[in-house]
């Protein structure tokens, strides 16, 4: 999608990615197949590329390093390696809150067996918790839910021992993520916050139009995600992902929850609910050109699509009724070209666009339930 969006402009592109099959690498002038450290790969990048940015934050912020040594790269490094390890990335939340107020959930790093006797010594007030590995973790992974001290040895064993965050659970009532641009030259333009539904850990459900949040909140968690940007100097698109806590207040309070230094999942909808897209803004970012203020022109819903859609109830594979849900109004079907569906493999995306909510919501749910879909109760 990014590949595309540069294409649009006119901008050649290359790709380096070790899959044969990448949905990017495919479609790109060039696709440099190779390991990401690959020193020969990253060479023959940096020398077809004037500007490199990544996708996917579990790239080795390494390689990054390497290419910024001869060419402009961003998200930076640095950034990247933030957002790579929970413990960096809350501590960053923790650094900025002056600035951008809010703060994450109270926490505690376990990276050690004395860390881990400190915790379960002191801070019982984390409990029931969720312990999470620093790295690697993403869409409900590396995550064990604890609800007394005596399960913590356990779950962090069964993690492997690895560096380890223990974060508070929270009463929270929903869950929101913001995203933001911000050029070389430290201009920023944003989207309304958008609401996320997450079954058993993966984005099903993203609700993007007005009112889908309080106001108030909404100005706090753009205001919020602008000034997280800020504060680490970046550069492209920023999705930052807030939780709404019940804490006795009248609209709740705003937790920062964590980033993603790419265009992210749940701004998908974007693609057809916006004039500029976040992919459009990310290659504008990348080659240093004014950005636009996105402006949304339709209220929308966008539903992930995994790859449970391509099995029935039985687990045998079925090709989904793509041609009924295409005849509902205001559908946009976006496959990625992947070659292989596999349980919970993310495939592509519906959005759904109208006139107003109420058509969007009765329309989504249609689509829903021809395509077996989670998350129908919260459209």
């Amino acid at each position: 999608m990014f590949v595309h969006a540069a294409q649009r402009l006119g901008y050649f592109t290359a790709v380096l990615e070790p899959d044969a099959q990448s949905p990017a690498g495919l479609v790109s002038h060039h696709h440099i197949q190779t390991d990401y450290n690959d020193p020969a790969g990253l060479a023959q990048l940096a020398h077809l590329c004037q500007a490199i940015t990544t996708e996917f934050e579990n790239v080795p912020a390494q390689a990054l390093q390497t290419l910024a040594l001869t060419r402009p790269v961003a998200p930076s490094a640095a950034v990247v390696g933030i957002a790579q390890n929970r413990i960096e990335e809350k501590a960053h939340f923790t650094a900025c809150t002056d600035v951008s107020g809010v703060t994450c959930a109270p926490y505690a790093v376990i990276e050690t067996l004395a860390q881990l006797q400190a915790v379960q010594a002191d801070r019982a007030d984390l409990l029931p918790g969720i312990l999470k590995t620093a790295r690697m973790g993403y869409d409900g992974k590396g995550q064990v839910r604890i609800k007394t001290i005596t399960e913590l040895a356990a779950a962090w064993a069964e993690l492997g021992g690895v560096a380890c965050v223990l974060e508070k659970m929270l009463p929270l009532t929903a869950e929101y993520s913001v995203l933001v641009a911000r050029g070389w030259d430290g201009q920023v333009v944003s989207f309304a916050p958008q609401r996320n539904v997450h079954v058993e850990g993966i984005l099903a459900v993203t609700h993007a139009y007005e009112g889908n949040m309080p106001h108030v909140l909404a100005t706090r968690a753009r205001d919020a995600a602008v000034s997280i940007a800020q504060h680490l100097g970046y550069v492209g698109v920023l999705c930052v992902e807030f939780f709404v806590v019940d804490d006795g207040s009248e609209h709740g309070g705003l937790v920062v929850n964590e980033m993603a230094p790419r265009p992210h999942n749940s701004g998908h909808y974007t693609l057809d609910a916006c004039d500029a897209s976040q992919f459009d803004l990310q290659v504008y970012a990348m080659a240093g050109l004014p950005l636009p203020q996105p402006r949304q022109h339709s209220p929308a819903i966008m539903l992930n699509l995994l790859g449970d859609v391509w099995f029935n109830a039985s687990g045998q594979p079925r090709e989904p009724d793509w041609r009924s849900v295409l005849s509902l109004p205001g559908t946009h079907l976006h496959l990625y070209g992947k070659e292989h569906a596999r349980i919970g493999r993310k495939m592509g995306h519906l959005t759904i666009t109208g006139p107003d909510v109420a058509s969007v919501k009765t329309v989504a749910r249609r689509a829903a339930v021809l395509l077996g879909l989670p998350g129908l109760d919260a459209i």
